[in-house]
């Protein structure tokens, strides 16, 4: 008898042969610009040491949270940090989730209803697509940010089906992002709820790390914030109304039936937001991004990359084994960069992904660019 199903080999062997297997390696002290901690939080001293005294100061002594949060796991800090949410991001209510997946799942395996209908930009995150695969409603793709093509769709809407709009603050694999401002004026004319993904948003763009749809003039029906990648932590939340959120309570099954958080991990999460307030991570990241493009222009590499303001910079490569030969010289070189490749993306879309960080110094910047220049040309 064979170890696994002979489905699952032949699935395993068809990877082996694309050269798309995929393994798990150790991390290499290598110049960072590949991770997603932007801020350096994940490595903060300070956070990691506040952490313990606020432990210690809640009598919360604690390794895990027992239980899930509808019985045992509730514990006292999960008020504390959805309060603090709630004013940092002007919501009137938020759940915490154990990740952004969870939360995706959660949310839309949960909330579209059978008769409903789903608008989702087409570069979406893996996470939104699984919940909406779970969920009974109807769901349509438009044209990455091509708010036209949305409107094309939204007036086939016939009936009087309640209309789901999804899109991201931040695109993970391109960095670009959608008008919000058109985009909340859409959802308002058609009477539609927004959603809005905030993953790498938060603690890059607006206020003290906000997010960018804080600066809506009209609130979104649904965000989802992440601590994994700004704040340097792990979780998420969803925001938005209090129903909304009592809705989720009673009906995300990866709300429901799963180990809450520990303590500890709620703590690291507020004290990275009481870092928020004191930092100038935030302007450093946003210099750096600024000194990055600038390389990229004087360089010549403008035509390499996609037009992106924000902390993810992406240069196609085309071709899987040349993006990967690419990474592999940076490596070697002293630089984590990681090679993006089909079918995560389109085929003939493969990218190096640069992810800039509020640490990484001048001289790394032009370095990697430098190294950059040479492969491509």
């Amino acid at each position: 008898m064979d170890n696994i199903p002979k489905k699952l080999k032949s699935k395993l062997e068809l990877r082996q042969q694309e050269q798309l297997f995929r393994t798990l390696s150790d991390a290499q002290n290598l110049v960072d610009f590949s991770s997603n901690d932007y801020l350096g939080f994940s490595k903060s001293e300070s956070i990691f040491e506040k952490t313990h005294r606020f432990l210690k100061e809640h009598d919360m002594g604690l390794n895990g949270a027992t239980g899930s949060r509808l019985l045992t796991g509730n514990h006292r800090l999960y008020n504390k940090l959805e309060a603090i949410l709630c004013k940092h991001h002007n919501s009137e209510s938020a759940l915490v989730f154990n990740s952004g997946y969870d939360a995706n799942l959660g949310f839309f395996s949960s909330v579209p209803q059978r008769g409903d209908l789903i608008f989702y930009d087409e570069l979406i995150h893996a996470s939104i697509r699984d919940g909406i695969r779970l969920s009974n409603a109807k769901a349509f793709k438009f044209k990455h940010n091509d708010l036209n093509h949305l409107e094309h769709l939204l007036k086939r809407v016939q009936n009087e089906e309640t209309v789901y709009i999804v899109s991201e603050s931040v695109f993970s694999m391109d960095g670009d992002s959608p008008d919000l401002v058109t985009l909340s004026k859409l959802c308002k004319k058609y009477n539609a709820f927004l959603i809005i993904d905030e993953a790498h948003a938060v603690g890059v763009f607006g206020d003290h790390g906000k997010g960018l749809v804080d600066q809506l003039q009209h609130p979104v029906f649904a965000r989802l914030i992440t601590f994994g990648k700004g704040l340097g932590c792990h979780g998420a939340a969803i925001l938005g109304c209090r129903e909304l959120v009592n809705y989720l309570i009673n009906f995300a099954r990866s709300f429901i039936y799963t180990t809450a958080l520990p303590p500890h991990s709620i703590a690291s999460i507020i004290m990275a937001y009481e870092e928020l307030a004191l930092t100038n991570n935030i302007n450093k990241l946003h210099h750096n991004i600024q000194r990055f493009k600038s390389e990229i222009k004087t360089m010549g590499l403008e035509k390499h990359f996609i037009e992106s303001h924000s902390e993810i910079q992406c240069c196609l490569i085309k071709g899987n084994d040349e993006v990967r030969n690419f990474s592999n010289q940076f490596q070697k070189q002293g630089f984590d960069i990681k090679p993006i490749l089909s079918p995560t993306v389109p085929k003939g879309q493969e990218r190096l992904r640069f992810c800039i960080h509020s640490y990484n110094s001048t001289n790394e910047i032009v370095q990697v660019l430098k190294l950059l220049a040479t492969f491509v040309k």
